[in-house]
């Protein structure tokens, strides 16, 4: 299933996502800035388990909330982003309101943040703030060529084209047991590697 919205929409865009693809990108008529302006309501992507959503414009309250599995590019979001999420990817490409990732459990999030002051808007009870490191630094780039690609987006485009001084402007949040488990799993599997 594949919806693109040319336009904006109200609250619930994606709710319960279980596969397929939603773009939503203004009318090209328009001659405002998509980054600048909310183009989605509140709880879109709530409960999400499959699929992906590239928003091109800012989404309302609770984005990507108990998002369990799906692939998001949003550009910027209102309080509470990433709550309880417990799979999936989200890249926002602008500010967060407030109380991001409160209780948020699994899953990452890459927020571009080049005035560096995402860690204050942040719940850092689960989850720890820091830096991509090369594989996800591939995913990420790969998440905003899809995104540039499905919805002519200007702020993807201007970071693409110049990507070694943006990549270094964003944050990934990564909860704390999730990444004790991919610690655990990847020593587990140098221990295999190395006994045979």
């Amino acid at each position: 299933v594949r919806l693109d919205l040319e336009g904006e929409a109200n609250d619930s865009v994606g709710k319960g996502l279980s596969g397929g693809k939603i773009s939503v990108r203004p009318d090209r008529r328009s001659e405002f800035a998509p980054h600048d302006n909310v183009i989605v309501g509140n709880v879109a992507l709530y409960g999400a388990v499959h699929g992906e959503a590239y928003i091109s414009g800012i989404a309302g309250e609770r984005f990507a909330v108990r998002n369990s599995g799906a692939h998001a590019v949003v550009e910027g979001v209102g309080d509470h982003g990433c709550e309880y999420m417990t799979g999936g990817v989200v890249v926002v490409l602008g500010e967060t309101g407030r109380n991001f990732a409160a209780g948020m459990s699994g899953g990452v999030a890459y927020v571009w943040d080049p005035a560096q002051v995402f860690r204050s808007r942040c719940n850092l009870e689960t989850v720890s703030v820091g830096t991509p490191d090369a594989f996800q630094s591939e995913t990420l780039r790969a998440m905003l060529e899809t995104h540039q690609r499905e919805t002519l987006s200007p702020r993807a485009a201007e970071l693409l084209a110049r990507w070694d001084d943006a990549l270094s402007e964003f944050v990934l949040v990564l909860p704390d047991e999730y990444a004790r488990m991919l610690s655990a799993k990847q020593t587990q599997e140098q221990e295999e590697v190395a006994h045979g």
